[in-house]
């Protein structure tokens, strides 16, 4: 007699690509516009000309595929394509956003397969490839200059920056005695990328794990896989070291630990496994910084963990019953 053995019956969540795509997308809104609103008409031009380039490149990978996986529609090109510019500097010229654009559909999504084959986060492949080739237009920090004087408390807060990004001067002086103002790092009024508004961002991850868009796990853990080290080097450090809140606030943690670290194609899909995935990104992204040769390290953290992402599956996945160890 034989037995036929079929999955459990499952419920559909109603949570579709494009739903999802579209969660993500207004959850990255608030620091976006604030990211323009600081930045101006430059930063609009990188945005608009890496949209235009990423659904024409898409577009154009999806006409030489005989069947291809997803659609224009579903909103994946977008979403990364707004990751990669938000880690990008906001006047970086216009067609370095596009090509960037380009080599993240191609070289981080449709080399794979297309939506949801791609080992390694496309947006961050994309960032890396420009950093390495063009350093020194990805190092060029502007001055946040508010296009509105209706927020002049804004306008006086962005007055008082000028030069290097705050980590980007903890390297070149040797020193964490520089000087902080909390509040404009953690709105993002500070030289640095076009999304790096730490408050935004954490209300946008906030509202996404409230929607169950994504894991919370993740985020915690690489919080803390990056706090806990900072905390203990700071502690025993505190003039080469950089203290542990102005970490969290300063760079692109909170952009990675909400909606780059979560994306779901790249991290494991095990409980325990997210868990170990998240301190393992945010305990990298502690190392690069403090001991590489960038003062940021969320882009290579993250394509390092996306590439040890299939053994953690493998090391924490649910034993079967009657499996032996």
């Amino acid at each position: 007699m034989s037995t036929l053995l079929l999955s459990a019956p499952h419920i559909h969540s109603g949570m579709t690509v494009s739903r999802l795509m579209r969660q993500v997308i207004l959850g990255l809104l608030p620091a976006l516009l604030m990211g323009l609103y600081l930045f101006g008409e430059q930063a609009l031009i990188l945005v608009t000309a890496s949209l235009v380039a990423g659904l024409l490149t898409e577009w154009l990978c999806q006409k030489c595929q005989q069947k291809p996986i997803g659609s224009l529609a579903d909103g994946s090109t977008i979403v990364t394509v707004l990751l990669l510019v938000m880690s990008l500097p906001p006047h970086l010229p216009w067609h370095l956003g596009a090509l960037g654009a380009a080599i993240a559909v191609i070289l981080g999504k449709q080399v794979y397969g297309g939506l949801g084959q791609n080992l390694f986060n496309p947006a961050m492949l994309a960032r890396v490839v420009l950093l390495i080739s063009f350093p020194v237009e990805m190092t060029n920090w502007p001055s946040p200059v508010p296009v509105l004087p209706a927020l002049p408390m804004l306008s006086e807060l962005a007055d008082a920056f000028t030069g290097a990004t705050t980590l980007g001067s903890v390297m070149e002086t040797g020193s964490s005695q520089i000087s902080l103002d909390m509040l404009p790092m953690l709105l993002g009024i500070s030289p640095g990328s076009l999304g790096e508004s730490a408050i935004l961002l954490l209300l946008g991850g906030i509202w996404m794990s409230w929607k169950n868009v994504i894991d919370w796990r993740i985020s915690v853990s690489l919080i803390i896989g990056c706090l806990v080290p900072a905390l203990i080097a700071w502690w025993v450090t505190p003039e080469a070291i950089l203290n542990p809140v102005a970490q969290l606030a300063s760079g692109g943690l909170m952009l990675a630990a909400f909606f780059i670290a979560t994306d779901p194609v790249t991290s494991p899909t095990t409980p325990k496994g997210r868990i170990s995935y998240g301190l393992g990104c945010g305990l990298l992204i502690f190392v690069i910084r403090v001991f590489g040769a960038f003062p940021e390290g969320v882009a290579f953290a993250i394509l390092l963990m996306n590439a040890l992402s299939p053994l953690i599956e493998s090391m924490t996945k649910h034993r079967a019953y009657g499996e032996s160890k």
